[in-house]
């Protein structure tokens, strides 16, 4: 399935933001822009057209969405009634690889997408691996039998990695049976700051 391989670290560094824990730790140790002039290199002024484009890739990257599938889901916000971009992060949020890094079952959306391509994922019940599938209010996320015996997920549970992971608001996470529930659709301040929404919606509408 087609996701994005690259160095992530590198990628934050260019657009000043952190898009996964380990870019963090990259971005607190060399907080420039990459390249041999990095540390030194005067910042150049960039156009609207550059800040519109910036905005858009910081959410893509965060989420694991390469362009084609974003311009599909903004496409979709658009169809809603009220604020596209605050609309186009709650269906990133309502992606069934994010809710199950929100729930705490992995590490990173990197990871949570993996654990649904490979099967390890139900909703209500039956399995699916397709980490694009849009979660709704009642549905219930879970591991399935069969790979709760696997060490990954015995160890989430001995180790109550899980117990310490605040799950937000819109979600509700039973630990010991590694069962999450949707109780509400995701407000746009559950989904990642530092993003200017508005700056996406004027990309798009070029």
């Amino acid at each position: 399935m087609a996701r994005y391989r690259g160095p992530v670290g590198k990628v934050s560094r260019r657009l000043g933001i952190a898009i996964t824990e380990k870019a963090q730790r990259v971005l607190s140790k060399r907080n420039f822009p990459p390249g041999q002039h990095g540390p030194t290199a005067r910042r150049r002024q960039v156009s609207d057209y550059g800040l519109q484009l910036m905005e858009k890739q910081k959410a893509r990257y965060m989420y694991g969405v390469l362009e084609k599938q974003f311009r599909r889901i903004f496409a979709k916000a658009q169809r809603y009634p009220g604020e596209t971009g605050a609309y186009l992060f709650i269906l990133l949020e309502r992606r069934l690889d994010n809710v199950v890094y929100r729930l705490g079952l992995a590490a990173t959306r990197a990871q949570a997408r993996q654990l649904v391509t490979h099967g390890h994922i139900t909703v209500n019940g039956r399995k699916t691996n397709i980490p694009s599938y849009t979660v709704r209010v009642g549905e219930k996320i879970a591991v399935r039998p069969e790979s709760r015996r696997r060490n990954y997920f015995k160890n989430l549970v001995d180790g109550g990695d899980l117990g310490r992971n605040r799950v937000p608001d819109w979600l509700r996470m039973n630990a010991v049976d590694l069962e999450g529930e949707v109780i509400a659709l995701p407000r746009r301040e559950d989904a990642e700051q530092g993003i200017n929404e508005q700056l996406i919606v004027e990309f798009y509408s070029r």
